[in-house]
């Protein structure tokens, strides 16, 4: 029951999605590769996939339904046996008294349909139209709770652990630490460790020893929570198992270690950055989880609005001049900059990367990791850089005054440089880099904008109202202006020109069954710092942070709060989420 191109076409080119010209050479395209016409509109970015899937569920008279992020009650998702949902894409999701409701990707699949009703004769099965997105969704679903799995390994014991020893710390058999590491319960702790952070889009896995347990820790969305306890003889190892897989020294106790392995599925592939540091209790660790799959993000979906966005794409169109992202650890700036060469990786020009990690492979870009084993440095991969021919070259951090140097030295001889400063403002990454020993004229000649950004909680689901109260205001007034605050949301016609800002609406988040805090993902907090000749004249005279964001402000730029408290007052975030990131 396949959707008929001329039905297809109809309905597409009445509803203006795609020109006429354009559905012929797709039609073309499809003859000539032998694959079918939605195939082809997808691959060609006509349209997207989900569209694609709802204009054929509405022509095959099919309901559709959107499972990408929806929670399956576990009686009903195991209505139909896994083996059977992963091998025909088709999953139950609502049941009714007698009316099954299951989605599945082909319309054609009647076998499975029937296999369904054998096996539940007692049940009407109504076929819904699905996205690939919905169908992985559900399928992680049929995975059994970090609890349970936890409980089934730890029935078989810890392997070769037997016992303590008086100072706590746990010995195994035979003191062969290789041998413990390979061994099937400690495996299995760490794979199910790996696999359900996954499966809750954590970004960060800590594994801390403390005197009598080892507590797990999961960082999602950028807040930490605790996921789990077990007995203090697991800790060594694993340990010992996550340094087998990042190839680091077993028999290393004293010192930190850094590694890094990949771990691959049917349905992922991560890249797993591994710190290990000895603390009181033994070694702790912490696993960074960065999905090699990871579809680009546009400025539009970080958060880049209005003047901001227009300032950002205004500077990435120069072909000279330097493009600073701050901000604290673990807010988004490198994601921003793989944003930013989304954009500007075309054809006619040749980028080039160093980086620590690679977090993102891009076709076309040439990107270097660096490595200090080896004295392959930021400053060092630099210098081979400019040596390449690049247009543009991307430097993952600067971290001292080589690397700010030489960074500067290749936006001064005609290239767009990108990088990253670890600063709480955009103001203050003038008198940090000044700091590291950089002479403010070069600075001035070189710089053209600089972002600083937070990464906010966004919310999820239904969210209740609430006005401000005279103890908010009070409260708020600690962190930005409130009659400016007022004005920028008159601009924004969100308020009213005769309201004020008691009558603002804003939210807070309500949780439920798909999200115990009523948050789910995050976007960018931003401020758009461009320097103008009013700026270039503050940073000769080697002003400070202050100045610099005081004379950004009169010139239109909008604090990082501000365009928080925006973005709250639009109901993507609430403004208590604005102030934790601010004031953390």
């Amino acid at each position: 029951m396949k959707v008929e191109l001329q039905k297809l076409k109809k309905f597409i080119l009445e509803a203006g999605l795609i020109k006429g010209n354009r559905f012929e050479e797709a039609v073309e395209k499809s003859i000539q590769s032998k694959k079918e016409i939605g195939e082809v509109l997808v691959a060609e970015g006509l349209i997207s996939e989900k569209e694609l899937i709802k204009i054929e569920a509405y022509l095959l008279g099919i309901p559709f339904i959107n499972l990408q992020d929806e929670t399956i009650p576990k009686d009903i998702l195991k209505i139909i046996p896994e083996s059977i949902a992963r091998a025909h894409n088709i999953v139950a999701f609502s049941k009714k008294e007698n009316n099954l409701e299951v989605a599945m990707l082909d319309p054609e699949d009647l076998r499975t349909i029937e296999f369904i009703k054998k096996a539940a004769p007692s049940l009407k099965i109504l076929a819904r139209l699905t996205t690939p997105e919905g169908i992985k969704n559900a399928l992680s679903q049929y995975q059994e709770t970090l609890e349970t799995e936890f409980g089934d390994i730890m029935k078989g014991g810890a392997g070769p652990i037997k016992h303590i020893k008086e100072d706590g710390s746990p010995r195994f058999e035979g003191g062969l630490e290789e041998a413990v590491a390979e061994e099937v319960s400690i495996i299995r702790v760490v794979d199910t460790l790996l696999k359900h952070a996954i499966l809750q889009r954590t970004s960060d896995v800590h594994i801390e020893p403390l005197e009598k347990q080892v507590i797990i820790r999961y960082r999602v969305d950028g807040i930490l929570h605790d996921v789990m306890s077990l007995p203090i003889g697991t800790a060594s190892g694993i340990v010992a198992r996550i340094k087998v897989l990042s190839n680091l020294k077993l028999d290393e106790h004293r010192l930190p270690q850094d590694g890094r392995f990949k771990i691959e599925t049917e349905d992922f592939k991560y890249s797993v950055r591994v710190s290990v540091l000895p603390v009181l209790n033994g070694e702790k660790i912490v696993m960074r989880l960065l999905a090699e799959d990871n579809k680009m993000y546009t400025l539009d979906d970080l958060g880049f609005a209005g003047d901001s966005l227009k300032k950002v794409r205004n500077n990435l169109s120069k072909t000279t001049g330097m493009i600073l992202i701050t901000g604290p650890t673990g807010s988004g700036k490198t994601t921003t900059l793989y944003a930013m060469m989304g954009i500007i990786n075309t054809t006619s020009v040749n980028i080039s990367t160093v980086e620590d990690p690679i977090e993102y492979r891009m076709p076309r870009i040439n990107q270097t990791q660096v490595n200090d084993k080896i004295n392959l440095t930021f400053a060092s991969g630099l210098r081979a850089l400019v040596r390449q021919d690049p247009n543009i070259i991307m430097v993952g951090e600067i971290r001292d005054h080589e690397t700010a140097d030489l960074a500067i030295n290749a936006a001064l001889t005609g290239h767009l440089v990108l990088s990253t400063l670890h600063t709480t403002s955009a103001g203050g990454a003038i008198p940090r880099l000044i700091d590291m020993g950089t002479e403010p004229f070069l600075l001035s000649s070189t710089l053209n904008i600089i972002i600083g950004q937070r990464l906010v909680r966004k919310f999820f689901g239904e969210k209740e109202k609430y006005k401000l109260q005279s103890a908010d205001l009070e409260n708020l007034e600690r962190y930005c202006d409130i009659e400016r605050i007022a004005q920028l949301l008159k601009e924004e016609k969100i308020l009213k020109p005769k309201d004020t800002i008691k009558d603002l609406v804003l939210y807070r988040p309500k949780p439920s069954k798909n999200s115990s805090s009523g948050y789910k993902g995050r976007i960018g907090i931003f401020e758009v710092l461009a320097v103008n000749d009013a700026t270039k004249a503050l940073i000769n005279r080697r002003a400070s942070t202050d100045e610099i964001t005081d004379q950004a402000i009169k010139d239109g730029m909008r604090t990082i709060i501000e365009d928080g408290f925006i973005k709250a007052a639009s109901g993507l975030t609430s403004l208590e989420e604005v102030l934790r990131v601010i004031t953390e």
